[in-house]
């Protein structure tokens, strides 16, 4: 009987960083194989290296091939896409580092087109590394890759999925950023995303304000971003199919209303990441919507301070393995699901 567990992609990120820290503490679990085969684009001498920092791990190993086709189903795998030379430099980020990472992004993209892999799972690169590239982050690299025209970034844990309309907008350009078109956009592919990668028949959706108290109406006096953006585009949404409400004052809404709903749109990056994290407690996960491929990563970076310490918890690298399978799938589901819909209840009864 063919096996029918989806290959899953991993890029080892900064080798500098706890990428591979996060990564083998996670795939030296053996009920991982049971759900999904690993496949890591790498460097099996790098990968030894940090294996050898780690207590409790002597007795696992990766399985080398050449191409994802070759992964053993039974075991994590590896394909190495960097020379055997490469130099690690704990906590420091690096060109060689750098270049690692992309190499095995560019892999792993390829293998994505190709079908060798169903889905993928990106370690941290160093965003001052990445500032050399042409473009900031993976994200950006994923939109060019697949031809994705709109970004948006979810982040996921067990009760709470937020997204951000702005993402990495610096604060003061935030206000000038905000169209109701945008939040229409997003707003859209949310709804999306929640149907067809979460199951979620009919999402819920809130929209938080911009300005203080912003769900009372006393910012309306002076022409608030609230009236003339954020309430148009929450009532266009609504005749549009998509359960939106809000806006929502962001200070006491996670902790009065954000178990009623299905997803939240926070207006800029602070106001959605800082009590994500909370709620999180490490185990969140950053899931990119809008590919035609399942995309997820932990919510933290390289975090160069305890590199080499075997202090890393793999919590959200994990957490991004499990919801990369389970939103594939999802998808499937979804997409078997609505592909031959029933027809309508008059063309029914005139066949009657």
């Amino acid at each position: 009987m063919a096996d029918t567990k989806i290959r899953v992609g991993i890029t080892q990120g900064d080798i500098n960083g706890i990428g591979y820290e996060v990564i083998l503490k996670t795939l030296a679990d053996p009920r991982i194989v049971e759900l999904c085969t690993p496949v890591v684009y790498g460097s099996p001498r790098v990968a030894a290296y940090y294996r050898k920092t780690l207590h409790g791990l002597e007795n696992f190993s990766f399985n080398a091939i050449r191409s994802a086709s070759e992964a053993n189903s039974k075991r994590a795998n590896i394909i190495s896409v960097m020379s055997d030379e490469a130099k690690v430099e704990l906590g420091k980020p690096s060109k060689e580092a750098l270049q690692g990472g992309l190499a095995a992004l560019s892999a792993a993209v390829q293998d994505l087109k190709d079908g060798k892999i169903q889905a993928l799972v990106t370690a941290p690169l160093s965003k001052q590394s990445v500032q050399e590239c042409s473009f900031p982050g993976h994200t950006e690299f994923l939109m060019s890759a697949f031809g994705a025209k709109e970004e948006l970034r979810l982040f996921v844990c067990d009760t709470l999925r937020v997204a951000l309309a702005t993402g990495h907008t610096p604060l003061a350009k935030v206000p000038a950023a905000l169209t109701k078109e945008l939040l229409l956009r997003k707003l859209r592919l949310l709804n999306d995303t929640l149907k067809k990668d979460f199951l979620v028949n009919k999402p819920r959706i809130a929209v938080l304000g911009l300005n203080p108290h912003a769900d009372d109406g006393a910012a309306a006096a002076d022409g608030s971003e609230e009236q003339q953006v954020i309430i148009p585009a929450v009532t266009e949404a609504i005749k549009t199919g998509i359960l939106a409400f809000g806006p929502y004052a962001a200070e006491d809404f996670f902790n009065a209303d954000s178990a009623r709903f299905d997803g939240v749109l926070a207006l800029y990056h602070d106001q959605g990441i800082a009590p994500f994290k909370v709620f999180a407690r490490g185990q969140g996960v950053s899931y990119t919507c809008g590919l035609p491929v399942i995309r997820t990563s932990p919510v933290h970076g390289p975090t160069y301070d305890i590199v080499g310490a075997d202090k890393a918890s793999p919590d959200s690298f994990r957490a991004a393995l499990y919801l990369a399978c389970d939103a594939y799938k999802n998808r499937k589901e979804y997409a078997e699901m609505t592909k031959n819909p029933l027809p309508n209840a008059k063309f029914v009864a005139e066949k009657q």
